[in-house]
């Protein structure tokens, strides 16, 4: 792989083993799938194949999806059997206790499905439902306990979408993950690390989560051998009665006692809850970019029009003249996502409730009017939500999104693609622990103020609703209507940046996916210029600053796993900010 040269000459460049071509089972992922270093920034090589691939944060988690594609089975298939294994290996991110968006794309006939499998709040919530003493609680007092609990939506949306377009027996899809929890899986570093900084408030208040996560006291260990019994008898209820097993019935009423009877936090959750869920397909965010086709989630994720608003206003920069790593790219960049974040602020939540058509948002005359005080030499300054919406009246909103969440791609042998982000919000989610697996703290991603300035926020927290979310898998298309990109991360609200990114660096630098992924990152949420620390873009700081910008160098803990289809091959990229693999054949 070639190097621009923006990377750094001191970043340590790792390739994927060839032996990861190899191995088809659970237990050889143990011997030659270990986790890389994730203490440090590392540069990937891209992987190549010919028939099919999986990238995802974990080895463990991309093998099981490997080991599925490999046995004939779809790419919606393999998902099932990665998203399990997440929930074993990468408890702290995603899980069964959580929820998330599909993007499934059937080659064949040329259609792209998306799943929302978001969590939704209880009956009993009210708009008022974080606010004590008439003021919105503390972020990190409510993420703890029953209370940030939403109904998990992930393992619904994944057997809705199975249910169709899957190839194998349901029941097949968990046998890697019910024997590396029945005989033990190694305790990654990453998992170590997250564990030992003891920062999530509950994780040791609550006793099943303090027995697993710190066995006689002690946090677990880089290399430890755990065992997780508990999710393998969930994993098996699951396969063998289909979600049923967690939404209703004896596993349903330890998931609402867990709920209501938390030391700290207690919610009100009822079994009608649980019964009641329903995963909801959406039409997809779709527009154009140049030549391509770029394809996201719908509200409540923000990702599909977030985006895209940050690609189609930079549609009019002349790229031939500049360089990733140039102060004229980093200042125009963040021009457009701070228009988009603003757009976001205001307007965007579960449009189940607010019933405003995202439409109105990656329209082209909008976007256009907004994008026209774009410039490389443009002094850089905080902006206004636009007005797509006319006299609509509505307020500004906030909430906090946590970067503890996971993303994989998934491409079949058959042409077919899923793109999934998946998350139980925070790290290691409300702390509570059932089953086997940890329940989410979703909620805290409403905002916490119902209104402001006398008018209602969109994101307040309403029964049945949907929090709104960063998160965005994607998918892009070249001109034939072929698939080209599938794609997305981990990163709370920055995740919206970090994919918007790595679309520019291969739509408009000509950037493989791998390289477009090692990209050091920039964000800006309208607010202040983060540059990730520790790369060579935190030399901008000081132009940056020259042209107005507020800048922080700080760690930007990306998680992009994506896949590239060009040539006739499948080029997988894996984030070296994390542990995960791309694997196939």
């Amino acid at each position: 792989m070639k190097r621009g040269s923006w990377f750094s000459s001191s970043f340590l460049a790792i390739a994927v083993s060839s032996c990861l071509l190899v191995s088809a089972n659970a237990q050889q992922v143990r011997e030659v799938g270990e986790p890389e270093a994730a203490t440090g920034y590392v540069d990937k090589q891209a992987f190549s194949a010919n028939d099919y691939m999986v990238v995802a944060a974990n080895p463990y988690a991309s093998w099981a999806g490997k080991n599925i594609l490999a046995k004939g089975g779809s790419a919606i298939d393999a998902a099932v059997a990665v998203q399990s294994m997440l929930s074993l290996v990468e408890p702290q991110s995603s899980g069964i206790g959580g929820g998330g968006f599909i993007l499934y794309w059937d080659n064949k006939n040329k259609v792209l499905h998306t799943f929302d499998g978001r969590e939704t709040a209880p009956a009993a919530v009210n708009s008022h439902w974080f606010i004590e003493g008439n003021k919105p609680m503390r972020w990190l007092d409510a993420v703890v306990g029953g209370k940030s609990v939403g109904v998990p939506g992930a393992i619904k949306a994944l057997e809705t979408a199975q249910s169709e377009f899957g190839t194998l027996p349901w029941n097949t899809l968990f046998d890697d993950t019910i024997k590396t929890a029945t005989e033990g899986f190694r305790v990654s570093p990453r998992l170590a690390k997250l564990i030992a900084l003891d920062y999530h408030p509950g994780l040791k208040t609550f006793p099943t989560s303090s027995t697993y996560f710190f066995p006689a006291g002690l946090p677990l260990k880089e290399g430890a051998i755990r065992k997780n019994k508990q999710l393998a008898k969930t994993l098996k209820g699951l396969a063998e009665n289909g979600t049923d097993y967690l939404y209703k019935g004896e596993l349903a009423e330890k998931i609402v006692k867990t709920v209501n009877s938390a030391s700290i936090n207690p919610g009100q959750m009822t079994t009608e809850d649980l019964a009641a869920y329903e995963p909801i397909r959406r039409e997809p965010v779709c527009g154009l970019y140049r030549d391509k086709q770029i394809c996201g989630m719908a509200p409540p994720s923000s990702g599909g029009i977030n985006v895209y608003q940050i690609l189609k206003m930079l549609e009019g920069q002349d790229f031939s003249t500049l360089t990733p790593d140039s102060v004229e790219f980093a200042n125009v960049f963040t021009q457009s996502s701070a228009l988009a974040y603003a757009d976001r602020e205001k307007y965007i939540a579960d449009s189940d409730f607010t019933n405003l058509p995202f439409a109105a948002m990656i329209n082209t005359a909008y976007l256009n009017r907004r994008a026209e005080g774009i410039a490389p030499d443009k002094k850089w300054r905080r902006v206004r939500a636009g007005n797509p919406y006319g006299d609509a009246n509505i307020s500004l909103g906030s909430n906090m999104e946590q970067p503890n969440t996971s993303h994989f791609s998934i491409v079949d042998k058959e042409g077919n693609a899923v793109s999934m982000t998946t998350s139980i919000e925070f790290m290691f989610g409300s702390g509570l622990m059932v089953g086997g697996f940890l329940l989410n703290n979703q909620l805290t991603d409403f905002s916490f103020s119902p209104t402001q300035n006398r008018f209602p926020v969109p994101n307040r927290v309403e029964p049945g609703k949907r929090p709104r979310s960063a998160m965005s898998p994607t998918m892009v298309f070249d001109k034939d209507g072929d698939l080209e990109v599938v794609v997305g991360s981990p990163g709370g609200s920055r995740i919206v940046s970090y994919v918007a990114q790595t679309l520019v660096g291969v739509l408009d630098f000509g950037l493989d996916i791998q390289q477009a992924i090692n990209l050091p990152k920039i964000t800006n949420r309208n607010d202040y210029t983060a540059l990730e620390k520790g790369t060579p873009i935190a030399e901008l700081e000081a132009p940056l600053k020259a042209l107005g910008h507020n800048v922080k160098v700080v760690d930007l803990n990306s998680g992009l796993h994506g896949i590239q289809i060009k040539s006739g091959k499948i080029i997988g990229g894996a984030d070296p900010r994390r542990e995960g693999v791309a694997v196939g054949r």
